[in-house]
């Protein structure tokens, strides 16, 4: 096949040529939308899944539903090293002018200017050497008290009041929301249930790996209340399908019942790798159909480069003793395992390890299903550190 013309887009993000099986998940973020818009209060979502599910492909998606039902959209990425007030305080900054920019002057959008002032001299916010700031007095004795929780809520009050003159809406999406400390989220929490008891139109959309659930829940116990927490999971096969024919047969091209439950198979219908089998298999194909053979050229090619890109620069991150601790994970096989089983394979007591194992949490490495147990937020990376560690883990003292 042609390769400038193949339809598949594997990548971090990257916009899929078919959103296969996520309609019921987008309905659910439009009738949210659309009822925090006309001022009913609503609960905002957390979306959460492993990596390579499409969440952030999803994040982009909710940033042009918003759009298109005229909100204010602004959509972040939570970084380990990088506060929260820095990820928000420019796109806050930059939505509070273009509401100013709006025919007429509003007072609630020049106090929300204002707080935002007030909010910024409170963090002491620096982007580089130079402060961040605005050349406009600030709103004494709101938002600056230099309490994260106390300040943000009054700045999401703010801007939420500020939207409602203009009769319009505000969406913040948040990407990678397992990086935020507790005491982020429980700011964040905090100023969506100010605004929520307020019936303004502000809402908070975002996703993160599994741990999500457990960092709100701990930072803020009634967070299961202000929030859907929907699972962004692997495809059925017949989903999985629509992902990979959907986009070929406009060019006269099929894949036979047997190569599609093939891919399935093999990627185990995780969207990221659907897009990578559904690219190779394009461009090593002859002719259509593609068929079972093909596919499994495909799979030599797509794992040879999902090794050197999508896994490498994961496992490039660890620390030895990291790389020992997954290496040991993978050799008891997939899904859930217990912690002490890993201890045991690298012969050492649960307690010894328990740092490394909150070490690999916080990178995005592996997460805790349930109380002491773990398991890959990669899908596949077992099989991979299988390929790269075929010896297995060191052994304690050695």
């Amino acid at each position: 096949m042609n390769p400038l013309t193949n339809p598949f887009s594997p990548g971090a993000g990257n916009q899929p040529p078919e959103l296969a099986g996520r309609d019921e998940l987008l309905r659910k973020v439009e009738v949210l939308l659309a009822r925090v818009k006309a001022g009913r209060s609503e609960q905002s979502m957390f979306m959460v899944g492993l990596r390579g599910v499409g969440k952030t492909v999803l994040l982009n998606r909710v940033r042009e539903m918003a759009e298109s039902q005229g909100y204010q959209a602004l959509l972040i990425e939570a970084h380990e090293s990088k506060p929260l007030p820095l990820l928000l305080l420019p796109p806050l900054r930059q939505t509070l002018f273009a509401l100013d920019r709006m025919q007429n002057v509003s007072q609630k959008v020049k106090r929300g200017l204002r707080v935002l002032r007030s909010f910024i001299g409170a963090v002491k916010v620096k982007v580089g050497e130079a402060e961040f700031g605005l050349d406009i007095d600030p709103e004494t004795g709101s938002a600056d008290s230099g309490d994260l929780e106390a300040d943000l809520a009054e700045l999401f009050v703010a801007v939420g009041e500020a939207a409602a003159d203009r009769g319009t809406a505000v969406a913040i999406i948040v990407d990678e929301l397992q990086y935020m400390t507790e005491v982020e989220m429980s700011a964040l929490i905090m100023a969506i249930h100010k605004v929520s008891q307020r019936s303004l139109p502000l809402v908070l959309i975002g996703a993160g790996l599994p741990q999500l659930v457990g960092l709100a829940g701990k930072s803020k116990s009634y967070a299961e209340r202000l929030f859907t927490y929907p699972e962004v999971g692997a495809l059925t096969l017949q989903d999985s399908s629509s992902a990979l024919q959907g986009p070929v047969v406009s060019q006269g091209v099929t894949y036979t019942p047997e190569a599609l439950a093939e891919v399935f198979r093999v990627t185990q219908g995780y969207p990221y790798f659907l897009q990578e089998w559904g690219y190779q298999s394009w461009n090593l194909a002859r002719q259509s159909p593609i068929d079972l053979a093909l596919i499994q050229q495909t799979t030599v090619a797509s794992t040879a480069r999902l090794d050197q890109s999508f896994f490498r620069v994961r496992f490039d991150r660890l620390t030895p003793r990291e790389k020992d601790y997954l290496s040991a994970l993978a050799e008891l096989g997939t899904g859930n395992q217990r912690s002490g089983g890993v201890a045991e394979r690298l012969g050492v007591k649960v307690q010894t390890i328990a740092p490394l194992r909150s070490s690999l949490i916080k990178k995005g490495m592996i997460y805790s299903p349930a109380h002491g147990d773990t398991a890959f937020t990669v899908p596949l990376f077992d099989q991979f550190m299988l390929r790269t560690m075929p010896d297995g883990p060191r052994k304690a003292g050695s």
